[in-house]
């Protein structure tokens, strides 16, 4: 399923002994567009202190109650090793974060999660998760790529010829917790145009100039089907966008994936 991160936002994060706090805003990584942490608002019951939550955490989505079921307790938030939020995230906090909840690094291995194209395979034992957690006294930490969402808001687009539109929000999907797509808002060239952009298609960000560029012109951008943010994206949108840019679809390659994942489990 497919979320808006403007919808996310507010969500209650309910631990299995009792609420943990609200969803404020997300990291994701800038080199897979995984989101790797929601960042919570506990409130009253841990002073207003904000702690991340994984997705590997998730046991169920409830958008009916606004609620996000995690496999956590409130007293493993507690003494959860503490992140200073107001600076960027460092690998090393990152790999102490994993190891204090018994998850494997996301960073080690050829998928999006690591050792998998979805954070739920990593929260059960089994032939990946093992596989991953064992390359976490191997790793070589590098650098984390971590981004907010609340940063990159607002940034403008720039295409091969010129800017084009502004990031609005981002779409979400649920079950491999990655950002499959930017809304754009182009109106600052056309009148009333929200389109979608692939962030496979996104050559780099600049953090200097707050700019996203992306592998595509201006007129197929502006020429693309358009984005009615009401509207539930179907497949059969998904394959009118990507045959649009002439790229190949993101699920392709994770069927890919998936055939190399039953491989290694057989």
């Amino acid at each position: 399923m497919f979320i808006r991160n403007k919808d996310l936002k507010g969500l209650a994060i309910r631990a299995t002994d009792g609420d943990l706090g609200k969803i404020e805003e997300l990291y994701f990584d800038d080199e897979t567009w995984g989101v790797r942490y929601f960042v919570v608002e506990t409130g009253n019951w841990l002073s207003g202190r904000k702690v991340l939550v994984s997705p590997i955490s998730i046991i169920n989505v409830n958008y009916r109650d606004n609620v996000v079921d995690v496999a956590m307790t409130q007293k493993q938030v507690r003494n959860a090793p503490t992140i200073d939020l107001h600076r960027p995230v460092s690998r090393q906090h990152e790999a102490e974060y994993m190891v204090y909840y018994g998850y494997p690094y996301y960073w080690n291995g050829p998928y999006m999660w690591g050792g998998s194209d979805y954070p739920a395979q990593l929260s059960v034992p089994g032939t990946v998760a093992r596989m991953a957690q064992a390359e976490i006294g191997n790793s070589q930490l590098r650098d984390s790529h971590l981004r907010t969402t609340a940063a990159v808001d607002g940034y403008h687009i720039e295409a091969k010829d010129g800017e084009i539109g502004h990031v609005k929000d981002f779409v979400i999907d649920d079950n491999a917790w990655a950002i499959r797509y930017l809304e754009v808002a182009t109106s600052n060239w056309w009148p009333g145009k929200n389109v979608l952009l692939s962030p496979a298609w996104v050559e780099r960000v600049s953090w200097e100039e707050s700019k996203v560029f992306v592998a595509a012109t201006r007129e197929a951008i502006q020429t693309c089907p358009e984005f009615d943010p009401t509207m539930i994206i179907t497949r059969e949108y998904e394959n009118r966008l990507y045959f649009h840019y002439g790229r190949p679809p993101y699920w392709i390659e994770e069927v890919k994936d998936e055939t190399v994942l039953a491989g290694m489990a057989n």
